[in-house]
């Protein structure tokens, strides 16, 4: 798999400094490439506790993109999951340290525990004073002596980090933090494994399947299942997380692992909000990513009781942008539409075969959804088959509410329909092609010349003319024969829709921003989806 790297063996301090270059001078490193990778803050005059974290990289924005006020003083980079040694510590200890002291945060893992562990003895014997605790908040393998330190450590960074910025003492700032392990829980869960640079991906999660509890260098997790949805997904991190969340006030950090859209974030923050399980977290951090796994395409949750003390630390302002800030939970609210823009509701009336007919078209395009994607990815985002197919089945819903008996009505109607369920360009102009044509019938014309009416109307206002390589080059012909009947109809749409797959570049659409190569071959989506529906129409008619 291909990474925007240079190559293995910089990829860690290319990072650093490229995050180093883009701090406006707030943060700066030892000089100690390639083995000691430690990044500092520029403002810090030891006069305070400092805190240093750190570890292997990878898990970015963790460490390196929390130091700053009121978080960290420093942090100590390893290569990717590689602890950093003894001396990156060390040095990290002796830059920042005065006689306030400094607390070592560490996640529970071995490579860890003894390199902060050394450098902490050695710190100390050059008399300095030096706590450290160790994270341990994963409870994905309850019966493991040694818990792994995973996301709930942003939580120590934040909450200690208050403290030290505000002038508390080392032993003050060490319990907070100690306390806060010993009262949070984490768990993730991942629809694959991450890509380690230099190495082949391993693929442990099989398609379809989700794993619960994996760890963030991608160790294997407590189980996999099949994936049902992001609810599902959630409820089951809930389900986990239920027997250590004490008390009514708990805040969620909820933590992309890497690859995670922000649109798929959104739905997991949506399904934890809304989730009876959820009821006891009140506040949260995120979404976003902070501690991350390469590219883990998987989200964890990490709870922790609040306390006042707790929630003012929480919720102090830093300036690194990596920190989402903690918020409380609120129902949503919901306000009216402007006025003029509420649905005027038709009034409702039956036609057997009216209905039918709509939804025999609505069906026909539903059964073509998976095809029209695939045609639709060879020039465009593939996404028309789901746009028509989401349209069909809102509008097979809304029969009840349709005025089937009148055609003027129910083709305005129609078109109101789809300008509100139907996604992109084509609900606007198929809203635009419904509106004309019951405009049209309304002023008497026939239905066949009503609704050629509404094709003039969507090439006037969307500039699409026949023979430019959209739905117009299979509607229009379909049109045109229709007073024939509907089986030269059908043949003359398939006549139109074949000729989009040689044509050269198209003139509008989507379709007009993709090199004409990548369509010469390919018909146009749109007007195969108009030459399926006619067919199907003909073959429904004729059965």
């Amino acid at each position: 798999m291909a990474q925007f790297i240079n190559g293995k063996d910089t990829l860690v301090t290319d990072a650093i400094d490229g995050l180093l270059a883009t701090s406006g001078g707030a943060l700066h490193r030892l000089d100690g490439y390639p083995h000691i990778k430690v990044v500092c803050r520029s403002d810090w005059d030891k006069s305070r506790v400092a805190l240093i974290s750190g570890g292997g990289s990878g898990h970015e924005p963790a460490h390196a993109g929390f130091v700053g006020p009121g978080m960290l003083t420093a942090a100590v980079c390893g290569e990717v999951f590689a602890s950093p040694s003894v001396d990156a510590v060390l040095a990290g200890i002796l830059a920042v340290t005065g006689a306030a002291g400094c607390l070592l945060i560490v996640k529970n893992y071995t490579g860890d525990r003894l390199n902060f562990g050394l450098a902490a003895e050695r710190a100390r014997a050059y008399g300095l004073q030096v706590s450290m605790v160790i994270v341990d908040d994963d409870i994905a393998l309850p019966d493991l002596p040694q818990p792994r330190g995973v996301a709930g450590t942003l939580f120590v960074h934040k909450i200690a980090g208050y403290l030290a910025e505000t002038g508390a003492d080392l032993a003050t700032v060490a319990q907070a933090a100690q306390d806060a392990v010993t009262d949070m829980a984490s768990i993730g869960t991942s629809l694959d494994t991450c890509t380690v640079p230099g190495s082949p991906k391993e693929d442990r999660i099989a398609a379809g399947m989700v794993e619960l509890g994996l760890g963030i260098h991608g160790e294997a997790g407590v189980q996999q299942v099949a994936f049902d949805g992001a609810a599902s997904a959630m409820g089951m991190v809930l389900d986990k997380l239920a027997p250590h969340m004490d008390g009514d006030r708990h805040v969620a950090l909820v933590n992309n692992l890497g690859s995670t859209t922000p649109l798929e974030m959104a739905v997991l923050a949506h399904a934890l909000t809304t989730s009876q399980k959820a009821r006891q977290i009140t506040a949260v951090i995120g979404p976003a990513p902070m501690m991350t796994s390469l590219d883990m395409h998987g989200f964890s949750v990490s709870v922790l009781p609040l306390t006042p003390q707790r929630e003012a630390a929480l919720s102090h302002p830093v300036p690194m942008h990596d920190w989402p800030g903690m918020t409380a939970l609120a129902p949503v609210t919901v306000k009216p539409l402007p006025d003029g823009l509420s649905p005027i509701q038709p009034i409702p009336s039956e036609n057997p075969a009216t209905r039918h007919l709509i939804e025999t078209c609505c069906d026909l395009l539903i059964a073509a959804e998976t095809d029209l994607n695939a045609l639709d990815a060879k020039s465009g985002d593939g996404d028309t088959g789901s746009t028509l197919a989401t349209a069909a089945r809102a509008l097979k819903g809304s029969m009840d509410r349709m005025p089937l008996a009148d055609l003027t009505q129910l083709f305005r109607a129609v078109g109101n329909e789809l300008s509100q369920t139907m996604g992109g360009s084509s609900g606007v102009i198929l809203a635009i092609f419904f509106g004309a044509t019951g405009d049209a019938c309304a002023s008497g014309k026939p239905t066949t010349e009503a609704l050629k009416t509404g094709l003039e109307r969507i090439s006037q206002v969307g500039g699409a003319q026949q023979g430019d390589r959209t739905m117009i080059d299979a509607l229009h012909p379909a049109l045109n024969t229709l007073h024939i009947g509907i089986a030269d109809a059908a043949r003359a749409a398939r006549t139109g829709a074949n000729t989009t797959a040689t044509m050269g570049r198209a003139k509008a659409g989507r379709a007009a921003y993709v090199p004409e190569e990548n369509l010469i071959g390919h018909t146009d989506p749109g007007a195969e989806a108009v030459a399926r529906l006619f067919e199907g129409l003909a073959t429904t008619m004729d059965g």
